[in-house]
């Protein structure tokens, strides 16, 4: 199994965090293999910002491929920009708070979420990736859990009075997530 995943957004989204979290989880707590390509836009907050996770069940030959299994997109110059490399039968994860367009796709799987509304309800923009993170594991399962979070404890220990806003958005994204899968 091989699943090539591209996060893409405006930087101070967390875009690089999520996908930070999904590469320690699998280097740290898995016997599969990981690839984490970041990439900045040349402006700070506010630029673009992407970054490319491959998790493997065996040897990754490129860290990135021109085809994407899913797509997590928070913003609409980053539907835009990367909708066309998502492989038909390839899942969507949109943050429909941001986008308002259509996607006009009918050969993948989209999964709305109001990403950005859900971080301000629990208290802090600065949660949506974390959300977003929450939604992709409760949605693919491709990773455990508890060993995600574990990872973000242990990413966020120096700034432990975070981990209850973070736990909070986490779980709410996996709730969503499962929810989603359920359907």
């Amino acid at each position: 199994m091989e699943t090539n995943l591209c996060v893409a957004g405006f930087g101070g989204q967390g875009i690089m965090t999520l996908g930070k979290f999904l590469a320690d989880t699998v280097c740290h707590r898995t016997e599969k293999n990981v690839t984490f390509f970041p990439s900045y836009g040349a402006e700070q907050r506010g630029g673009t910002a992407n970054c490319y996770v491959v998790i493997s069940d065996g040897k990754i030959g490129a860290p990135l491929g021109e085809v994407m299994d899913e797509l997590i997109i928070m913003n609409e110059p980053s539907l835009k920009k990367f909708l066309k490399t998502l492989k038909s039968g390839g899942t969507l994860f949109l943050n429909n708070s941001l986008i308002n367009c259509e996607v006009e796709r009918e050969d993948i799987t989209l999964i709305e979420i109001p990403a950005t509304q859900m971080a301000l309800e629990i208290g802090n923009i600065k949660v949506l990736n974390i959300v977003m993170l929450g939604v992709y594991i409760g949605y693919t399962g491709i990773l455990s859990e508890e060993a995600v979070w574990k990872t973000i404890e242990e990413n966020l220990s120096r700034k432990a009075s975070l981990l209850p806003l973070n736990k909070k958005a986490y779980e709410a994204g996996l709730a969503y997530g499962r929810e989603r899968r359920g359907k």
